[in-house]
């Protein structure tokens, strides 16, 4: 615990008032004021407090409380309410993650506690003391008055340009689900066997190996990361074992590939366990393989990541498969903005959100076509549900509305088969509307039949956008070139995003339109750095955070990601690649990742905030609105997002003709 000494120190000279002669009440004030004056001097020796004039110091000095913690005492616990910023005076102070990792370790001198006054006064980094520590705590009121008023100090406390961004962006988020990578979850390599080996030579190599699992595919000899053909072709698990050899009573000589399961589910290493979880209850599969450059790295196991679930959004897509009817998923529906809320309000990440979120949305999708295909019956030939935009892009919000389409097998006749799948697409859209997902204004819906296309069809679409990038097909790129295989066949939109990736990395003329066409929204920063608002429309003298922050973002690291090869959807997983590549100058890529990430965060947190109050979320914003801590670090995100742009000039420039 701590002591207040300022009141103990006024209770003596009280004391010392009403029964002592020996000292006049002049000369305890003079004892009090030796105090401030021991205060005062000892921070004018440390910053940020050497770096005000007198007058402010004095103020700042008159504020200051004393507090005393013995060793091992908690002074800051995570997610309390604080109201103060703390200047060690003597002894020492760790700073812990919330995750329970050692985030710093301070002494004499340092500060602690200002992120929180900064961000809603929660505590975010709990303050242990190591030592018996004595404490300054400087008032709340004073501190943002000095943040306000002088540059020097509050550039102290927030620290500097992309520097205190990237502090701003990584001070949340600090919990298992968020942090933690699925690669990190892995124990070992996988076990990989030649589809003709027999399945009593699989079976003693699982129980060799000590594993529930096997891949079968090619050799890692065999395999180069250009070849874009499918290296491994299944899994065979001891349920597989059980239920399909020893139930059926089929010979041991068997070869595998004849008994392996070949719809096979996989997950990048850089994904997130929240994002294994959530795809493993969805599609209710015990091991999922993780790649990395479409090689597995390992095979991670359901009980592998129990200990990091969550009752997020988990439960919520658990949820979905088990409604039997449209009424129920839109009764079910309801939960999503709750699920949303919760999560940004206990510190998820942006990416987390948005692929949560999204993982909904797909879910919803997947629920859909499984109740239309009960009452149309089986469909006439296969499809492949598809999925666009920000739901591809696992960057999914609250607010969002339909981008739909069907892609049908080359057999398909419309004719014969048009009525079943028109049919089709009315249930999910309506469906989908029923549970808030707003149809598409600009009708990029499955309803349209323009997006219901065979798989020749759409790969010949997307080849003359890409050969003619006219105004339309660069405006369609901007949506179509983020798909996603939502339910049916769904290893045909890996295919037509293979063939995008490699038609356009050949294409310089379609990357430089594309960067050109990238530059179109740009960021609400004036010369002197003032926002420039929205001059018009019931949205007047606010910021659109999305149409001048995120998207035009997500719409650069798009070209870059294409100009490098990369497959990935996803705005921070292209960034990894477009890092690796080298394509842009060292540090600029985890400055665009920090941008991407605050913006996305300051929009979660106002949309979250509306909704709490009852009112319909939105993508603007008014600076009034805003914390300084929100207005101050949205410059220097912006001010990134504007570097960026006018690198993509200079970069693509050479290559339009």
């Amino acid at each position: 615990g701590h002591v207040q000494l300022f009141s103990i120190i006024a209770s003596i000279f009280n004391g010392l008032f009403q029964e002592s002669s020996q000292f006049s009440r002049l000369e305890c004030l003079c004892l009090m004021n030796i105090e401030l004056y021991e205060i005062r001097d000892f921070l004018t020796q440390y910053p940020p407090f050497n770096t005000l004039p007198v007058e402010a110091l004095d103020c700042a000095v008159s504020s200051v409380e004393v507090s005393y913690y013995r060793a091992g005492s908690d002074i800051l616990r995570y997610g309390d309410r604080i109201h103060h910023l703390y200047v060690i005076r003597s002894g020492a102070v760790e700073i812990y993650r919330r995750n329970g990792s050692l985030y710093n370790r301070l002494e004499q001198g340092d500060i602690f506690g200002q992120m929180g006054l900064l961000m809603n006064n929660l505590v975010r980094l709990q303050a242990k003391a190591i030592e018996d520590t004595l404490v300054y705590r400087v008032a709340e009121d004073i501190f943002h008055d000095l943040c306000a008023k002088y540059e020097d100090f509050s550039d102290f406390v927030e620290v500097e340009n992309s520097t205190r961004l990237h502090q701003a962006v990584t001070t949340v988020g600090d919990n298992d689900m968020t942090t933690a990578k699925v690669k990190n979850v892995l124990s070992r390599e996988p076990v990989v066997i030649s589809g003709n080996t027999t399945i009593q030579l699989a079976a003693q190599t699982m129980a060799e190996q000590n594993v529930s699992a096997v891949l079968v595919g090619e050799k890692r000899s065999e395999f180069t990361k250009k070849n874009r053909k499918k290296q491994i072709f299944g899994i065979l698990t001891d349920r597989d074992l059980c239920n399909r050899i020893l139930a059926t009573g089929l010979s041991y000589d068997t070869p595998v590939d004849e008994v392996m399961t070949t719809e096979l589910l996989t997950l990048d290493h850089n994904a997130y366990v929240y994002e294994a979880m959530l795809l493993m209850l969805r599609c209710n599969i015990k091991h999922l393989p993780i790649m990395k450059d479409r090689w597995p790295v390992g095979v991670v196991e359901l009980t592998d990541i129990v200990r990091y679930e969550s009752q997020n959004s988990l439960l919520l897509v658990n949820s979905i498969f088990q409604q039997p009817s449209v009424e129920d998923l839109e009764a079910l529906s309801h939960q999503v903005k709750d699920c949303f809320v919760r999560m940004v309000n206990e510190d998820a990440n942006s990416h987390m959100v948005g692929s949560a979120m999204a993982v909904i949305g797909r879910s919803f999708i997947q629920r859909l076509t499984e109740l239309a295909e009960e009452e149309l019956g089986a469909p006439p030939v296969p499809y492949c549900f598809l999925t666009f935009g920000s739901m591809a892009r696992d960057e999914q919000l609250c607010i969002t509305d339909q981008d739909n389409g069907l892609m049908l097998d080359n057999a398909y006749d419309s004719e014969k088969d048009g009525t079943y799948f028109s049919n089709m697409s009315e249930f999910v859209c309506k469906g989908l509307a029923r549970c808030g997902y707003d149809k598409c204004t600009g009708n990029i819906m499955a309803t349209n039949p323009e997006w219901r296309k065979t798989r020749a069809e759409w790969e010949h679409c997307f080849g003359d956008w890409i050969e003619n990038p006219n105004p339309q097909a660069l405006l369609n790129s901007s949506i179509f070139f983020d798909l996603e295989g939502v339910c049916g066949e769904v290893e045909w939109a890996e295919k037509l995003q293979d063939f995008v990736v490699e038609r356009t990395g050949q294409s310089k003329r379609f990357l430089a339109c594309l960067a050109r066409n990238s530059l179109g929204r740009t960021p609400p920063l004036g010369f002197f750095k003032n926002f420039v608002m929205e001059k018009d429309g019931r949205h007047r003298n606010s910021i659109n955070l999305k149409r001048r922050g995120t998207a035009p973002l997500s719409d650069i690291v798009r070209v870059h990601a294409l100009a490098v090869g990369s497959d990935a959807r996803n705005t921070f997983e292209r960034l990894d690649d477009i890092i690796e590549a080298g394509i842009i100058p060292e540090g600029r890529g985890p400055d665009l990742r920090d941008a991407m990430e605050f913006i996305s965060l300051v929009r979660l947190r106002h949309q979250v905030r509306d909704l709490e109050e009852g009112v319909e979320p939105e993508n603007t914003i008014d600076p009034a609105d805003m914390s300084e801590f929100e207005r101050r670090h949205l410059k220097d995100a912006f001010q990134i997002l504007n570097n960026a742009q006018n690198f993509v000039k200079y970069l693509y420039h050479s290559t339009n003709r």
